[in-house]
Order: C-alpha cells, then structure tokens, then sequence
C-alpha cells in the first residue's frame, strides 16, 4: 500500500488559491481516477477538482471554506502497490504542514504578530496570515463575526472587517509593545445594524457568490473616485442593418447577432484612439494595457452577476466578437465558465437596457479604471440637422453611460472617450457584410 497526496492543480492564469465548498467524498470511501473528489471556488467561478490517482481517501488536509493555495496538497490516498511498507503520515505530510506552519505565521517587520489554531474556533491559513500581516490578535480575531461553516471567519469576513476597523466601538483591549515604551490599543468589532421589526420578516442568508459581489463592490467605491459621463447616441442605421441581416446570420451561423457585439466592437476602436482608459491602477503605478480584453457583465439566472472577458478584442471582427460573446453567454448562463473566462479584464460594458433601464451609473470593476453601461433603444422624437433645415424624426436612441476613476482618468478623457464610442455607433457601416 501506497499513500499518495492530492495537489490542487493550477485552474487558470493569475488564479493562485481556491476556496472549497463542499467535499465529494468522505474520510474511508473510495475514490476512483477522475472521479470529483471536491468542489472548489475561484472569484465566481464554481469548479470540480478529480483525483489523478484511484485509491481511499484517508486524511483532509482542509475542510469546507477553506482556502487552499495552488499546488499545496489538500487530501490524502491510500493505493495499491507501490512500496511495501506504508508511508506514514508523518513522512507524507511535512509538505502540507510547512505550507499551513508559514502561512500562519507569516509577520510583518514591524508587528510579528503570529495566530495559531489554539482554541476551540478553527481559522484557515489564509485567516489566519492576514490576521498576523495586519496585526490582529487573537482575542480581536475572536470577535469577528464568521459567515462561513460553523461561523468560521472567511477571506471575506476579513476584507469586510478590515475596511471598518478602526471605526467601531471598543470591545476589547490588546497591549503594543516597542523596545522603550509599552502602550494600549483598543480593538473594535462590527456594530450591529439596528433594523426595525417590522412584522413578518424572512431573514435569508447571502449565498457565496453574492458575497463576494457585496465585498467586491464596495472595495471598488472605497478604492476608485467614481465620476460618470453620459451621451446619447443614435442606433437607428444599426437597428435596421441588424434586421436585414439577423435571419440570414442565424441560418449560417447557428447564432444570434445581438446589440452587444457591436458595441464591444465600438468600445475596442474608442480604446485604440484614447489608451489611456485601457489601464490599470496598482498604488501610485499606472499599468496601461496593450490588449483590449472587454468584460462583459452577465445576469444569472439566480440574479447573481458574472463577467466573462473577450480577449484581445482589437484583433477580431465583428463575426468573431459575436461568436466569442454568444459562446461566452451561454457558458455564463449554464454556469460552465472556466477561471481564465473571467480573468484579465482591461475594461468592461454591461448592458442595463437589456431590463428595460433607461441609463445607469455602474460600479467599476477593480483593478480597471472604466466601465460603460448601455440603455435600452428607444424610439423618440429627434431634431436632425438637414440642408434644407431642422426637421424632427423618428430615431432609435440609446443613452451610454460610463464611469471612471477620477484618480487617473478626467473628466475630458472620460467624456471623449464615451463620446468616440457613440461616433462609431452611429458611424457604423451599413454595408457591413457578415
């Protein structure tokens, strides 16, 4: 008998650590090879994890809520064959523990600040190494508020904590010590929200996914100056292109041509004439992007939101745009995104009008610095400049909407930026063959 360690594997670029939800399998079943031995979460994305070798499962390294890190192992096999004494334990897990050991006690120069599992609530090593980097100490640590497992505190937990701390009333006291002197500091912890009874009143939990959207949303506002730009832009020669051609596209393709592609289309040509939107912002350090990777925000059926990315969009046509936008959509919607679906966004559009909204102001999606909304299309009346005169037609109008961060982003580029994507809007050629 041999005992093997399961690593978790690499699930895309820029994709370092999965958080798992739930095990497949239990401690003395069996697990056969690429059988889903657990299921895991990365950002929004949910993934299954199959075992490379065929054996029982004998030991967890971690359990659900946890966050393992890639290529750390997180269970244990026993299989046939191999050595003929047994690796024990001990010989088959120091791996495992150095990797739990660092985390846990990782330091910052000048707080080394360690916070090990010594009471009855258990902390995760990612808890707990960034209780230790932000100076936290156990007995402010046990009065965060767990949403996880058993009121286990998660990574989100912590990132909600940390942004008010400092802001809530004294709980509890803890000593700061320095060569000479010796003073105190007060721990706070979340204040409870006061909301009224008002009869009848379901209390539900947030599920993961809307977690995550809560922390992530409310970072971007804390992080970036929002400002928003808005120009109304005339759809009408899209809107009758798009319906000579809709039916013979279907009965090629398979697909149907819809608003957005052309839109994603506009935004990749806006970028080219102003770059400096396609950025992103790390401290003082502006990273400006060379390929346009377009995120486009997604409604689930749940009414959760997802944003899967089409990549290096300045190098497709609009077939190609299309397609990767459909693609993309009903992965979306089928929940079978995989992580690199959704990761390494330069700029994002979401599509407000599909709910019959007028306009919107969106939340930018960190690390970018833009993000455009479009309204619904909608006939009215509108004044248009002829050569004999004024006159006031019927057109397809359609508001854009895009917010940006003040920091690195003015509001002259924001302005032209929307404005240049709105031209090519209404620039768009209609003998365009697809």
């Amino acid at each position: 008998m041999a005992r093997v360690e399961l690593i978790m594997p690499k699930m895309g670029e820029s994709v370092s650590e999965a958080t798992i939800i739930t095990w497949a399998k239990e401690v003395g079943e069996m697990v056969e090879l690429d059988e889903t031995i657990v299921e895991i979460a990365t950002d929004k994305v949910d993934s299954e994890v199959p075992s490379t070798h065929e054996g029982k499962l004998v030991e967890k390294l971690f359990e659900a809520d946890d966050v393992v890190q890639v290529g750390e192992p997180f269970a244990i096999l026993e299989t046939e064959g191999g050595d003929d004494t047994p690796i024990t334990k001990e010989t088959v897990t120091p791996t495992a523990i150095a990797v739990v050991e660092k985390a846990a006690t990782i330091t910052t120069q000048n707080n080394p600040t360690t916070i090990t599992n010594d009471g009855d609530r258990f902390y995760s090593p990612l808890v707990r190494s960034m209780a230790s980097e932000e100076g936290i100490e156990m007995t402010e640590l046990e009065t965060i508020s767990g949403n996880g497992k058993d009121g286990r505190v998660t990574k989100s937990d912590m990132i909600s904590y940390l942004k008010t701390r400092g802001s809530a009333p004294v709980t509890t006291t803890a000593k700061v010590e320095t060569k000479k002197t010796t003073t105190t500091a007060k721990a706070p912890t979340h204040t409870p929200v006061n909301i009224p009874n008002t009869g009848g009143t379901e209390i539900v939990e947030m599920d993961r996914m809307r977690k995550l959207i809560s922390a992530h949303m409310t970072m971007s506002k804390q992080t970036s100056a929002h400002i928003t730009s808005f120009v109304e832009a005339d759809m009408t020669n899209i809107v009758n292109w798009r319906n000579s051609v809709k039916a013979d596209f279907k009965n090629r393709e398979g697909q149907n041509i819809t608003f957005t592609p052309i839109i994603i289309e506009a935004m990749a040509k806006a970028v080219k004439d102003f770059p400096m939107i396609n950025v992103s912002v790390d401290g003082t350090n502006i990273h400006i992007h060379k390929n346009v990777n377009i995120g486009m925000a997604a409604a689930l059926p749940d009414g959760n939101l997802i944003v899967p990315v089409i990549k290096e969009t300045q190098n497709k046509n609009l077939v190609g745009i299309t397609k990767a936008v459909n693609d993309l959509a009903v992965r979306a919607r089928g929940g079978k995104l995989k992580p690199d679906d959704i990761q390494g966004g330069t700029i994002t559009m979401t599509n407000v009008g599909t709910f019959g909204n007028l306009m919107g102001t969106p939340i930018i999606n960190q690390p970018q610095v833009a993000i455009l909304a479009c309204g619904i299309i909608k006939k009215k009346p509108v004044v248009l400049e002829t050569a004999e005169g004024d006159v006031i037609a019927i057109r397809h109008m359609m508001f854009l909407s895009l917010s940006y961060d003040h920091r690195v982003v003015d509001g002259a580029l924001g302005g032209q930026f929307v404005r240049r994507v709105a031209d090519y809007l209404e620039q768009f050629d209609t003998n365009t063959i697809i």
